[in-house]
Parts: C-alpha cells; structure tokens; sequence
C-alpha cells in the first residue's frame, strides 16, 4: 500500500471568474516520498499550492491531513499543520537583513542564538551552493538570490510537509544537486516534499512520484512503481503525452520541456573581421549587497549568440545596464561598430543598433497603464513619422502598433489595451516587437524567457535564434543553462564580478560551465 498520506486533496475545485483553476482535484502526499507536479503556466499549480498554503479556500471538495478533515483558513494555519512553502515569488521583507529574514518567527530565544544562527545559514550555504552576504539587506540582492534566501528559509525549520515552487531556477548545476541531496535527506526524516519544477530532467531525477496537470485537472500520475520500471526518456515521453494529449501540433513545446531543442552550430560565425561589439575592462560601482563588475572584457560578432551563464547576483544585471548605457562604468571601454560608446546614453546607443530587453517586464520595461500602441513606441517619442512638430499622429502610431501585434503574434483585445492587463507571455513579446526592429544589431537579453509557459519560452527562444541567423549579434544572460546550451554559439561564466572564462559551446560543455560558476577552473 506504500507510505500512509500526511496531506491529501479529496475533489478540490476552485473558481475564479471565466476559469476553473483547479477542478476536482485528488491527491495524495505521502512521508518520505518527493512528489513532483508538472504542468504548463495555467495548469492550475499556482492556485493548489495557494490552497495548501492557506492563501486560496477551495470552493468544493476537503483537505485532510494525516486523515483528519482540515480548514486551511490562513498561511499561519498552513504553518500550524506543519506545511512549509516556498513560493515563486519572494514574500519576504526588503528592509531587513538576509539573517533578519531567516530568523523571522522563530521565537525571542532564537533570535538571541546569533552564533547558532549563523552556523546554521552558513551550513545551508554550503548545501546549495550559494554564497550570500547575511548582513545584506534583502531589497538591495536580485530576484535569484531573493530566492535563495527564501529556499533557506524554507529548509531552516522541520515541516513535516515542504512545498517547493520552482527552486532551482536560478541555482548552478552543483546547486540543484546539492538541493536533491537535501530533499532525499528531508524525505529519510519522513517529510512529504512537494516539489513544482519545468525541468523534466529534475523531475525524473528527484521524484518518486510525478502528478501532471493539465488545464486545471489531473491528468496522470507516475507512481514509484511505474517510474522505477522506466528509463528517463519512457518517463519524459509519457510526461510529454500526459501535459499536451497528443504530441502532434505540440512537438516544439514538447522538445524545449524535454531539454531537446535544437542546438545552434558553433563554429561557423565569420571572425575574420572586426567584432561589432567590444568590451573592455569594465567594472562598476556596487550598493550594499549587490555584485560589481570587476574588469569584464569580451569581443561578439555579428550573427553571434554569446551566453551569459552564472548563478543570479554575480554581476549578470550590471553587465547589462553598462552595455545598455542604464549604468556608466567606472572603467572600461565598449565600443560599437568602432565607435566609442561608453560615456554615451541610451538615446544614443539605441540609434547606434543597440537594444536592450530587461528582465523585468513590468515597471522597467513596459509602463502598465499606457496602452500597447504607446509601449511599442515608448522609445521612438518625436521620431519622424509617428509624430510632427512635437505632435503625436495616433493614427500612425496605432497603424503601426497593429502592424507589430500582428508580426509578433500579440495576444491582446487591441492595441489601445493598458499592457499590464496582458499575460506575461504577451508582455513580452511586446519588448521583441519593439527591441528587434530593423535598426538593430546588437540585442542584449537579461532572463528572456523567465517565468513564461512552455509555448511563450520557445517563441522567445525562436526570436532570438532567427535574429542571429539574420545577422544579429546576441548577449544572451540567462539562469536556464539547457536555453544557453540551445541558443549560443560560446558561453561565458560570471563569477563574483568576473568573467570567470569564455568557452566553445560543444557537446559536454555542462560540467566545465558548472565548475565555473563555482569559481573554480575549468
């Protein structure tokens, strides 16, 4: 019969207005045992761990733990019943210290433990792999090292039922590993994990059992039995049949959630002549608790994809906004077909061909309550063409904006629509509808596809493919290593600041990148 239930769902259903979200859902969470939950952004993952978390209240159907009916009324009666959650977006406090953070509700005689405080931080730290500042104030780290501190948070205590949301997005190779150890020793100590990734790989490696949703219902599950009896592609084929019904129509989702998408050709970009962009030893001025650029120098050519590997916080955002011109360096030297471009502004960078798309969509990116015709065009105010004299001509600009919604297969009700009300697919394709113009020859992508559903991950991956094979010259910054591996034609590693090496993107390049991004040789 296997190990008894400490959390189960009994026809859970939960209603928001025009969706089911979750609808008549059974499960069951066993001791000892890692549970994994796949399924595409709207599979309804969000809303059940918001159940079980306490944030949501089913609308039918019960919780039972340890076969006793429960109400899970609030995030503090979650904590009550032993369920500990990480989420996928931090909710903890920006003002205070990482320490702060780890030591909240633990009790007066807990906080006054410092020293035992800090062993149990640093011991953490060298579990998964990552090295953070505990003086540093939360606000002041990036959304990877955010989580990071929220995952330890989540391993600081002993829940007897441990939700993960995606943990390992933003960790190393050795990282994840190092986190699968954890979760098998939480499981020996008979703690149910509930572990939600993408990666079919993580699934397959850590999981005794995998239930997959799909469009609010459970489709399927993978139980240890089963599993056992299979190798990892059995397994990932049957995952892939179970998310998408019937692979037909559906194979380019299928391969980059398999890890399977095509691998761009190394060794066939055109060096011969002057690279188009150059850098040289740049490096940057750091606030409290963020990472500087220590000396980075590169060269890229046209039609190049160059990846940016590295776990979150070790320089990857100040790379980008000193090439975007967001950031002056504090030395160093970037020149553009040429052309000195250090000491010049945005403006004046994007007119040069210089384009940069940020990871964050909403505030940096896109204005939310301007419409998506005033988005798409944010960064061309007084062009001439789409305005005279000083004088918007909305016609042209809406002429304009349709054209692109249109080319770039932008999912909204018009493009007089506020951009915020779009989902964070569409957002997105909005920045490539304005970044990748005809001007442009040299695109920088910080986290281009983070937090998109499968089919939003491989349009962006596409863009950006086809954009090097039209001539384009790519900076691609990313976490997911398998999206570096799939698009660029050489990977760079930042470790602390450093561009720890440059290497050729061939078959194993894997292990040398992980070595890397731990700051060791390759």
């Amino acid at each position: 019969m296997g190990k008894a239930p400490v959390l189960s769902l009994r026809g859970v259903t939960k209603r928001f207005p025009g969706v089911i979200a979750n609808d008549n859902i059974s499960l069951d969470f066993r001791a000892g045992e890692i549970h994994v939950l796949l399924g595409e952004n709207g599979a309804g993952k969000s809303t059940l761990i918001g159940v079980l978390a306490g944030m949501q209240q089913p609308d039918a159907g019960e919780i039972l733990s340890h076969g006793r009916a429960v109400r899970i009324g609030s995030p503090r009666e979650s904590l009550g019943l032993g369920i500990g959650t990480v989420f996928q977006h931090v909710l903890l406090v920006p003002s205070l210290t990482v320490l702060e953070n780890l030591m909240l509700g633990r009790g007066r005689a807990s906080r006054l433990d410092r020293a035992g405080t800090l062993r149990r931080f640093h011991d953490l730290s060298q579990a998964l792999a990552v090295s953070l500042d505990p003086e540093a104030k939360l606000g002041a780290l990036s959304l990877g090292q955010q989580q990071q501190v929220e995952i330890m948070r989540a391993l600081w205590r002993g829940e007897g039922v441990l939700i993960l949301d995606e943990p390992t997005s933003m960790l190393t190779p050795q990282g994840v590993r190092e986190l699968g150890e954890v979760m098998r020793r939480l499981r020996g100590q008979g703690v149910a994990v509930i572990f939600i990734t993408h990666k079919l790989r993580e699934a397959y490696e850590f999981g005794d059992r995998i239930s997959v949703l799909r469009l609010g219902r459970l489709v399927g599950q993978l139980g240890p039995e089963r599993l056992s009896a299979m190798n990892q592609e059995q397994a990932t084929d049957e995952v892939i049949r179970l998310m998408f019904g019937s692979p037909s129509g559906h194979q380019g989702e299928a391969e980059t959630l398999a890890g399977r998408g095509i691998r761009r050709r190394a060794g066939i970009i055109d060096r011969s002549g002057e690279a188009i962009l150059r850098a040289r030893d740049l490096s940057t001025v750091a606030e409290t608790g963020e990472c500087p650029l220590r000396e980075v120098g590169f060269d890229l050519w046209p039609g190049e994809v160059l990846g940016i590997a590295g776990v979150d916080g070790n320089g990857q955002k100040h790379l980008a906004e000193v090439l975007a011109g967001q950031r002056m360096a504090a030395q160093g030297s970037i020149r553009l077909g040429g052309v000195e471009i250090g000491g010049t502004d945005v403006g004046a960078r994007r007119r040069m061909g210089l384009r940069y798309i940020t990871d964050e969509r909403l505030g940096e990116g896109t204005v939310q309550p301007f419409s998506v015709a005033t988005n798409l065009v944010m960064k061309e105010i007084g062009v001439a063409g789409l305005w005279r004299h000083g004088v918007s001509l909305w016609g042209r600009i809406h002429g304009h904006a349709r054209e692109r919604i249109r080319e770039f297969d932008i999912r909204t009700p018009s493009e007089r629509t506020p951009v915020g009300r779009l989902s964070g697919g569409n957002i997105q394709k909005v920045l490539l509808a304005r970044e990748l113009g005809s001007a442009a020859r040299v695109v920088i992508f910080n986290k281009p596809t983070y937090g998109l559903d499968l089919q939003n991950t491989k349009l962006a991956r596409d863009r950006i493919r086809e954009g090097a094979d039209a001539g384009l010259a790519t900076v691609l910054i990313s976490t997911e290593l398998d999206e570096l591996i799939e698009l660029a034609d050489r990977i760079g590693v930042m470790f602390q600041g450093r561009l720890a090496g440059i290497i050729d993107n061939r078959e194993g390049v894997e292990q040398r990148i992980g070595l890397l991004m731990t700051g060791a040789a390759a």
